[in-house]
This record gives C-alpha cells, sequence and structure tokens, in this order.
C-alpha cells in the first residue's frame, strides 16, 4: 500500500495531469459521469455527427472547459475532499458558456460577423461592431489559457503569450488577432484540434480501456521470462517493459512511474546506482513514444498528416525504433558487466509457457492495427472495434473471480464505466495542449513569422561555406524549438504541435517530408529527458531517490541515438527504409546496430574491461560513421569497431 501512496504522490509532483482534485462520494460519481459521457460524445461525434466543424470543436471544447475545471485545481498544494472554490465555479460556467453559446448560435454569429465586416470576415473590422462577441472570444481565450496553466504547465503557455505579444506589436489590432484566434479555423480551432476531435480523442479512450485489461502486467511478466535471467536482467526487463507499455500509454512520464515503480527497485536491489535505474526507465518509457506499431497513437497521426498509409508509417518507424532500444539495451548489459550485476534466479521468473495463456489481451491491439493496416476501416472506427474488443478480453479475468453471471455483468459494467472516465479525463491536458498548439500557428500565419523564420533559418544555413554543415546548423536551431516546445506536452499533442510548426520548416529547407515530420516527432518527445526540463526523468529520480539532474544526463546519454538518428535520416532518408531492397535495408540495420555499439561502447568506457580515452574516440567516431548509410563510410566504421574489439581482446588476453 504505501508503494501505491508513493506512486500516487510522485505522479502528483511530476505529471500534471494526475494533480488533480480529490472527490470522494456522490460527487465523484458526478464527476465521472460527466468525464464517461464526455469519451462517449467523442465517439459518437466522430462517428455520425454531421455538424459543421466550428459546431463539433465549440461543444467539444465546452465540455472540455467543464471537465477540466472540475478535474484540475488552481495550485495542488491546496486541494481538499470535494471543494471547489467559488472562483473556479465561474471561471468555469463563464468559459463553457462562451463556447456552448458559440456552438448554438454558429449560424448567427457567422452572419453577425461577415455583416461587420462588410466583405472579408477576416479583415481587422470584422467584429469591431459586435463588442459581446468581442468579449467572448476574450474570455475563452483566456479561460483556456488558465486551463492550460494548470494541466499542462507553462511552458507552452510562455511560447502562445510572447507570440500574441509579438503579433499586436506588429500591428495587428484586438478584433483582428479574436476572429483568428477564436471564430476562425486557423487559432483554437486548428488542424491540431480539429485532428485531437478527430482522432486523438478516441484513441486515448482505447487506451484507457486496454490498461485495465493487465496488458501492462502482462508485457512486464513477458519482459521478465524473456530477458530477466541474464546479466543485470532487471534494467533489460525495464527497457522492454517500457517500450511496450510505453507504445500504448501515450504518456511518458505516466509510463515512467507505473511500470519504474516495479521495475527500478529491482534494478537498484540488482546493484544499479539510483540515478542509472531511474534513467533507464525514464529513457525506455520516453522511447516508447516512437516504438511502432502504435507508437502513442502517434503512427496514425503521423498517416492522416502526411497522407501516407499507415502500415508505411509503421514500416519506416522500425529502424529508428531499433536503434534507440538497441542503444539503451547495449549499455544497459556493459553497465551491468562493468559492476559485475547478475540477474534474477530463473525459478523466481515467470514461465514463458504459463503467460501463453494470457495472449489474448492483446487481442484489441492486433485487431486495431489489422483493421487500420488493411484499410478496412477508417482510424475513429477501428478504435471503436477494438474498445469493444477490449471490453471481450477483460471478461476471462472475471469469469475466473467471479462464480456468477451476474458477479461477471456488474465488474464489466464497472471497468467499462471507469474506462469512460478515465478516458476523457485522460483527454482534458491533449485538448488544452493541442488548442494552444493552434494559436502558436495562429499567431505564427497571421503575422507572416513562418516565412520569416524559415527565411532566417535558410539564410542562417547559407552562410555557411559548406553546404552540409549549413543544413546541419539549420537541423540543429530546428532541434532546439522542438525540445522547447515540446516540454511537458503529451505526446498526441506533442506531433500536432510539431507538424504544423517546425515540420514545414525542415520541407522548406529541402528535406523529405517524411524525414521532416520523423524528425521534428523525436526531437519534441525528448524533451522529457532532456534537461533541464526533463520531467519523465525527474519521475525516475523520484522513485530510485537519486539526484534529478544526474539522472536527467544519464537518461540523455543512454537515448543517445535519438539525438542521433533524427540527423541520420534526414541527411540521408535510406535510413527510414524508404524505396529500397531487402539486401540494403539489411545492410543498414546491420551497420546500424553495430554503429550504436561502437558509441555506447565509448560512453560507458567499458567492453570487457575499462577503455583508455583513445578507444573510446575510435570507437565513437567508427560507431558513427556506421550509422550513416553509405559503402565507404560502413567499411571504415566495421573497421575501426572491429580494430577496437580486436585490441581490447587481445590486451585483456595478455594481462591474463
Amino acid at each position: 500500500m504505501s508503494e501505491k501512496v508513493n506512486t500516487d504522490d510522485i505522479l502528483r509532483k511530476f505529471d500534471r495531469e494526475s494533480a488533480t482534485r480529490i472527490w470522494s462520494g456522490i460527487p465523484k460519481l458526478v464527476v465521472n459521469f460527466i468525464t464517461a459521457l464526455f469519451s462517449l460524445y467523442c465517439i459518437w461525434s466522430t462517428l455520425f455527427s454531421t455538424a459543421d466543424i466550428p459546431v463539433r470543436l465549440t461543444a467539444f471544447l465546452g465540455f472540455t472547459v467543464i471537465m477540466g475545471y472540475l478535474t484540475y485545481p488552481a495550485s495542488k498544494k491546496h486541494v481538499r475532499e470535494n471543494t471547489m472554490p467559488w472562483y473556479d465555479i465561474v471561471i468555469m460556467i463563464a468559459g463553457a458558456f462562451c463556447f456552448f453559446y458559440y456552438c448554438l448560435n454558429y449560424r448567427k454569429l457567422v452572419m453577425v460577423i461577415t455583416s461587420a465586416s462588410k466583405i472579408n470576415p477576416g479583415s481587422e473590422n470584422a467584429i469591431s461592431g459586435a463588442v459581446f462577441y468581442l468579449i467572448i472570444g476574450v474570455v475563452s481565450i483566456l479561460v483556456l489559457a488558465e486551463l492550460c496553466r494548470r494541466c499542462v504547465g507553462l511552458p507552452i503557455l510562455c511560447v502562445v503569450g510572447l507570440l500574441l505579444i509579438y503579433t499586436f506589436t506588429s500591428g495587428q489590432n484586438l478584433s483582428r488577432v479574436i476572429y483568428t484566434m477564436f471564430y476562425g479555423t486557423s487559432g483554437l480551432m486548428a488542424t491540431p484540434l480539429q485532428v485531437c476531435a478527430k482522432f486523438i480523442a478516441i484513441f486515448i479512450v482505447f487506451g484507457a480501456f486496454l490498461e485495465r485489461t493487465g496488458v501492462a502486467q502482462f508485457f512486464i511478466n513477458l519482459a521478465n521470462s524473456l530477458v530477466g535471467w541474464a546479466s543485470g536482467g532487471p534494467a533489460k526487463v525495464a527497457v522492454i517493459s517500457s517500450a511496450l507499455c510505453g507504445m500504448v500509454s501515450g504518456s511518458s512520464v505516466g509510463n515512467t512511474v507505473t511500470t519504474g515503480s516495479v521495475t527500478i527497485p529491482m534494478m537498484k536491489e540488482t546493484g544499479y546506482k539510483g540515478e542509472f535505474a531511474g534513467a533507464v526507465e525514464a529513457a525506455s518509457s520516453t522511447g516508447g513514444q516512437i516504438m511502432p506499431p502504435i507508437m502513442g497513437a502517434a503512427a496514425f497521426l503521423m498517416s492522416e498528416y502526411m497522407g501516407e498509409p499507415y502500415m508505411k508509417v509503421a514500416v519506416w518507424a522500425i529502424l529508428p525504433a531499433v536503434l534507440y532500444f538497441a542503444g539503451i539495451f547495449i549499455s544497459v548489459h556493459l553497465e551491468a558487466k562493468k559492476l559485475g550485476l547478475k540477474g534474477i534466479p530463473r525459478e523466481n521468473l515467470p514461465k514463458f509457457k504459463y503467460l501463453l495463456k494470457d495472449i489474448y489481451l492483446l487481442l484489441p491491439l492486433i485487431i486495431l492495427v489489422w483493421l487500420v493496416a488493411g484499410n478496412i476501416r477508417s482510424l475513429a472506427y477501428s478504435a471503436s472495434i477494438a474498445i469493444v474488443v477490449a471490453i471481450l478480453v477483460a471478461i476471462p479475468g472475471y469469469i475466473r473471480s467471479e462464480k456468477n453471471v451476474k458477479g461477471v455483468a456488474k465488474k464489466t459494467g464497472v471497468m467499462a464505466f471507469e474506462s469512460f472516465s478515465a478516458g476523457g479525463r485522460s483527454c482534458i491536458t491533449v485538448i488544452i495542449a493541442c488548442s494552444m498548439a493552434g494559436m502558436v500557428a495562429g499567431c505564427i500565419t497571421v503575422t507572416g513569422l513562418a516565412s520569416r523564420l524559415i527565411g532566417a533559418i535558410v539564410t542562417v544555413s547559407e552562410t555557411i561555406p559548406n553546404p552540409l554543415l549549413g543544413l546541419f546548423i539549420a537541423l540543429f536551431l530546428t532541434m532546439l524549438c522542438c525540445i522547447v516546445l515540446g516540454m511537458g506536452v503529451p505526446t498526441t499533442a506533442n506531433y500536432c504541435i510539431m507538424a504544423s510548426t517546425t515540420a514545414p520548416i525542415l520541407i522548406q529547407l529541402g528535406i523529405p517530408r517524411v524525414a521532416a515530420h520523423f524528425f521534428v516527432f523525436y526531437f519534441g518527445i525528448v524533451a522529457d529527458i532532456t534537461p533541464p526540463v526533463a520531467l519523465a526523468a525527474y519521475a525516475g529520480s523520484a522513485i530510485a531517490k537519486s539526484d534529478p539532474m544526474k539522472t536527467g544526463l544519464n537518461a540523455t546519454k543512454l537515448a543517445i541515438a535519438a539525438f542521433i538518428v533524427p540527423y541520420m535520416f534526414c541527411l540521408n532518408p535510406s535510413m527510414l527504409l524508404m524505396n529500397q531492397g531487402l539486401l540494403p535495408a539489411l545492410q543498414g540495420i546491420l551497420s546500424s546496430l553495430v554503429g550504436l555499439f561502437g558509441v555506447s561502447m565509448a560512453l560507458e568506457g567499458y567492453l570487457n574491461r575499462n577503455l583508455p580515452m583513445w578507444m573510446r574516440i575510435v570507437a565513437c567516431v567508427a560507431g558513427l560513421l556506421l550509422i550513416y548509410p553509405g559503402t565507404v563510410t560502413d567499411l571504415v566504421g566495421f573497421l575501426g569497431v572491429g580494430f577496437v574489439v580486436a585490441i581490447n581482446y587481445i590486451q585483456k588476453r595478455n594481462v591474463v
């Protein structure tokens, strides 16, 4: 029980989604009913609604405001059970009224705004004659901004605030800004929120159902069975289980705490230092967001944004994900060898053959991927079917614990209700983040900042005499933008932000569209382990009781592939296994894996003994050459890594 309380405390500290109000009794039931109703509304709206997009989105945001203020307090330090301050009630009602008023009076609003602008509803005087509608827009944006502060955090809000200031100082008046941000489709209701309402919300609900089927525990048991016995086994279990759980969770921090509460104590008991144990879990959980075929639901969004078949996106993500986790796995193994750590005795591990009886828990995922990959159903329809399958696969577990049909039916109903409710709550932060992303895009569009930003980066790159170096600098600047914009933002919303703001920069620079989208997605995700704002690493350090900054630096080192590979597939898109045959693909995979071994060996400073600095430098350079595709670089890289390995073993044998 103490472990559970500790886990909850850590989540409340590092995961804003978990820093919620405390409801019990009837109030809890009412709040849960509202969030469950929202989940059902999302499914109905996605599958059956024919209303105009602004009508659907304003209702979507109106629901979100109610759920958000019922869930998130102004400060997590002042939370009392079944208590909601009067000012929160006023803000909630005011915000919900504005959105629902827009929803119910959409046609009238369009006529008034169009009439006020006479010709162009986007002109500066569009709503100057309609003060009431101006007030509605201002109140709505302020209410969402405050909710963003509560549940997403300040980083993205600061970006929005700075861009709004820039928008006003660039000559735009209040009427023009409010029309763009609230009444048009280039602000709050831009592409990120549209994608969220159409796809993301229903996938989040599916994830809530999946969590309650017990699939996370199945993944942990499977990883224990496969590698728990090996040298430093618990750390390898953390890598595999976190990759599998993170693939469907969509939250680096949440997955770090959920699986880390099991794996981090095991790693410390085995002999790993606390900062290393916390880093392994944080890096692996963050990597779960790039793990195909689900990628925290981002794979489906990437398919939609890029206009490419889902299966292609999943295939393109394979090699980068393999390299990412191979780098962590190799580092973990070398660290275990360096410390002389053993694995868990086989008799204490779950037997693989006994796990096969629970293999049916994977059916919802299998059905979802099959329906989408085969283009049998739409994304939303496939997720809805997968939700039904998730309910069905939970029933056998209830049958084992209940002796009558009534008991099974009751548990199934409670599970469905709790899943719908949890799914609705989980949607709040993503919806708010997507709406803020829309405002970022709106400010960039209305001010022409996008073209200026692209022009500035292109100019910087063109001033460098060496074109390759110039492109590298442009990629580096874009990487910094991605890390800043990705701080503390959930995976799916993170990708929506990157696809709308930073991906166009790379495309303008001549980077292929697919490579550009993968680049910005990867660097948006690694913000969770990159100091100074490394929430996943800090959550891992809280469980490991280690120094947060050291844990973050260790996580960054373990995830080194995530900082190298995106540059490589921008410089050479063939790394994404695009448009090439089987033999070149296998060559690329083999050379990249050996390259990661060289880089990991250099960072750990160990093979079967401590490596001198010159060996580490040679191993690092050779490893980087192998990761970069090319026959000459591969040959030099293989020779370099082989040389270090051979010399190391020869010298050790002579010493012995």
